[in-house]
């Protein structure tokens, strides 16, 4: 075989229940495909893009839904030694990239007030249009499950509030199209190790902004760092406080929050529990 078919198979047997299986699961628990999806991959150039990017040409194969696949990439000024190993990975896993070009590093480079925001935003953007200008009218990106729960803390311990990152959305500014998530239940260990064992590497960030402030080894210096940092501190507690937390998103008890709001508009529990008979019972 082939090295490409041996990284393929490898996702059906050395990692089928560690990443395949929860990949899957995703699909059929989202519901993140229906038949005539045209879907662009959004590939970074990281781990878990590119992962991505070959679980959905192996479902595409072997799934009993029909779809078509792009795989997109934006080079929004990287490094040449960057562009370079992102296109030599593409050659190894057998991937038809879509390259195209902006000047986001450039646009961003001296913004000093939530730049990595900005940038995510403008991503997004160039993504969306580019894809529908290939005719898709989904993107999917690689965010996995340890993503989801780093999103939940952040916003309970910096955001003042309950909210995590959902497997698909429709665009606001793009008509017709959706943002799937696939990864959503598969672990980024289990990512690391799928790349390892295949012997692959590939870039990180890449981001001048980072490169230019001091971050060590364990990539200290972002809020999304420090709450890998915390996670890890809870396993130590118990190896089920992830799932936990993963869970609590899918089982919120509307009785016992004190507001919340659904659609733009906000319920507040002294309200609503002013109006109710039989509501808010219990203890």
């Amino acid at each position: 075989m082939e090295e490409y078919q041996k990284i393929e198979r490898s996702l059906i047997t050395t990692y089928r229940k560690t990443i395949w299986n929860r990949f899957t699961r995703s699909l059929s628990d989202y519901d993140l495909i229906q038949s005539g999806d045209k879907i662009a991959v959004c590939i970074s150039g990281g781990k878990d893009s590119f992962l991505l990017a070959k679980c959905m040409q192996e479902i595409q194969r072997h799934g009993k839904v029909p779809f078509d696949l792009k795989f997109l990439t934006m080079d929004p000024g990287y490094r040449p030694e960057n562009r370079a190993r992102i296109e030599e990975n593409a050659r190894r896993l057998n991937l038809d990239l879509h390259i195209f070009e902006t000047d986001i590093f450039d646009v961003v480079a001296d913004i000093h007030d939530s730049p990595c925001y900005l940038c995510a935003r403008m991503r997004r953007g160039h993504l969306y249009k580019n894809a529908q200008s290939l005719g898709c009218n989904k993107i999917a990106l690689g965010h996995h499950f340890d993503d989801v729960i780093e999103t939940i803390l952040m916003s309970m311990l910096y955001g003042s509030e309950m909210k995590t990152m959902m497997p698909k959305l429709h665009s606001t500014n793009y008509p017709g199209m959706q943002l799937i998530r696939p990864l959503y239940q598969v672990k980024e260990a289990d990512i690391v190790r799928w790349a390892k064992g295949n012997g692959l590497e590939f870039i990180q960030c890449a981001c001048r902004f980072t490169e230019r402030h001091e971050v060590n080894a364990n990539g200290a210096g972002g809020k999304r760092a420090e709450m890998k940092r915390l996670i890890a501190q809870f396993r130590k507690l118990s190896p089920n406080i992830e799932m936990s937390i993963f869970r609590s998103c899918h089982n919120v008890n509307l009785n016992t929050v004190i507001g919340y709001t659904l659609n733009g508009v906000q319920h507040d529990f002294v309200r609503e529990y002013a109006q109710s008979e039989d509501g808010f019972t219990g203890e």
